[in-house]
């Protein structure tokens, strides 16, 4: 190759070939250069010199808090890649993994380059329209103390949490290519920028009074709409027969990785929730958070268990890890301003609640194989509006170092008025809102690009060996033995020899 070179150069015409591609590619990195500098100084300079202008103060006990926390939260991937594995069919299991691996790294690289600003800086009402790449950010979030990229990486693992959940409903149909394009939706646009209305330094629902101490609204509901409109779009799976139709859900595969799996979720929520104080100073109220997270796990576990046990006589593990889920989902907007008495009853209430809002979900017919909607979408709003009625007023706003007493939190049980609870409505019900209208303009968006959806054939197939050329579980699902595995890829013309498509849909 190198001689053949050498002899092209020697020829004019090879020469001139040589000189042109040379020329054109040198150019085309100039002026990438010169693009990424101009982006730089339009990014990064707005706020450089106030933020050099004040010399940060860091606080090293509450940085190494925030920093367990997020690295707990990040943890929660695990549980949901085991939870929503185990809760769908063996044929596409590593379509799940791979799905929240890949959803993670596009939500790194997204949540650094507009994200974080979309959420987190300042702007309007609306949406932040600082910090893009993270130019010009100062040395510590707000007067947290806590240098930004330690904030930027806790809130990295909140944003990759809205993107999983979305997923839940849309196992078992959903093209790879699919995936990415509604993630990168989800984790660029629609959580951060819903998001910064309750959560940005001036959001209008933030300023207004409205409260999510850690998520119920602006991670889980969001979350939960999202995926079922993703459902909506989908449609149900091949085959699947609903229960007013003399069917039922189809059971999951592996219920010891799905129980397992909500566990590792439960475990994480004690970065999710008393992380959310971004203070280990603040010890009696990151005490209360974690108390109450454990209580409103505990009732909505218990509460699921003996609610479905009526039904046919037996105590189903299912309903029983979604039922803890849906109480840590419910106790995230008011683990930090109510009591523990009133954590078991919001925990008690979202456990009755995800079970008939399954129910719901599946006499519509709408397939949501995990129940993602359920658990975080229904429950998000109960979570957010259960802060309007269980706040006890004796809280304050979490600080660096501890409460703002100045301003208490007062819900309607506990002599507060309708105040706080008014505010919960009008920001569960614009999220709600804007969610659902925005999510399926994206999901019909990337549904047109024929993207969205496997073809029947590759659905037949399983998405393992469609998507990604090879099982899970290869000794047990490939006829072939030891043919098709996790890693090593198979073309699809041998998949079909290996796995032949029925000519006829299963019922």
């Amino acid at each position: 190759m190198l001689r053949r070179f050498i002899e092209r150069l020697h020829e004019r015409e090879g020469r001139r070939v040589f000189l042109a591609v040379l020329g054109g590619k040198t150019i085309a990195a100039l002026l990438l250069c010169g693009a990424i500098y101009g982006l730089s100084n339009f990014v990064g300079t707005a706020h450089a010199e106030e933020a050099a202008a004040v010399a940060p103060y860091i606080n090293p006990i509450n940085t190494l808090w925030t920093l367990v926390a997020a690295f707990l939260v990040f943890f929660m991937q695990a549980g949901f890649m085991m939870l929503e594995a185990g809760f769908a069919r063996g044929r596409e299991t590593v379509n799940i993994l791979l799905e929240g691996i890949v959803d993670t790294a596009l939500c790194g690289i997204l949540f650094w380059a507009f994200g974080f600003a979309f959420l987190f800086g300042s702007g309007n009402g609306f949406i932040g329209l600082q910090y893009f790449f993270l130019h010009g950010t100062p040395e510590t979030y707000g007067a947290t103390g806590i240098p930004i990229l330690a904030f930027w990486l806790f809130q990295f693992a909140f944003a990759d949490t809205c993107s999983t959940i979305t997923s839940g409903a849309m196992v078992g149909r959903t093209g790879f290519w699919g995936d990415i394009l509604y993630s990168i939706g989800v984790s660029g646009f629609i959580y951060p920028i819903i998001g910064h209305w309750a959560w940005g330094p001036d959001g209008w629902l933030a300023v207004a009074g409205f409260r999510d101490f850690a998520g119920s609204t602006v991670v889980h509901t969001i979350g939960g709409f999202v995926a079922i409109v993703g459902a909506i779009a989908l449609g149900p799976r091949l085959g699947r027969k609903f229960k007013r139709d003399g069917g039922g859900m189809p059971p999951g595969h592996d219920m010891t990785i799905a129980a397992v799996g909500g566990v590792i979720l439960w475990f994480g929520w004690y970065g999710f929730n008393p992380g959310s104080t971004l203070s280990a100073m603040d010890y009696i109220g990151m005490s209360r958070v974690a108390a109450n997270t454990t209580l409103a796990a505990a009732a909505g576990a218990l509460s699921a268990l003996f609610f479905v046990y009526p039904r046919h006589k037996i105590w189903d593990t299912g309903f029983t890890v979604n039922g803890f889920l849906a109480g840590l989902v419910a106790i995230t907007a008011p683990c930090y301003w109510v009591s523990p008495f009133g954590s078991i009853v919001i925990g008690a209430v979202a456990g009755v609640l995800v079970v008939v809002a399954f129910d719901f979900v599946e006499w519509l017919r709408i397939d949501d194989p995990i129940g993602a909607w359920a658990v975080h979408g229904a429950n998000g709003v109960w979570g957010t509006l259960a802060l309007g009625l269980f706040a006890t007023g004796q809280f304050g706003v979490p600080g660096p170092t501890g409460p703002d007493t100045s301003t208490l939190v007062k819900g309607l049980f506990y002599g507060g008025g309708f105040a706080q609870l008014k505010l919960q409505l009008i920001g569960s019900g614009a999220v709600m809102l804007a969610t659902v209208v925005v999510g399926f303009a994206l999901m019909y968006a990337v549904k047109a690009t024929g993207t969205l959806r496997v073809s029947e054939e590759g659905e037949l197939m399983g998405l393992d060996l469609h998507e990604h050329g090879g099982f899970a579980y290869p000794e047990i699902m490939s006829p072939l033995g030891s043919v098709g595995s996790g890693h090593a890829l198979m073309d699809p013309e041998d998949a079909r020899a290996v796995v032949p498509v029925p000519a006829v849909k299963p019922s």
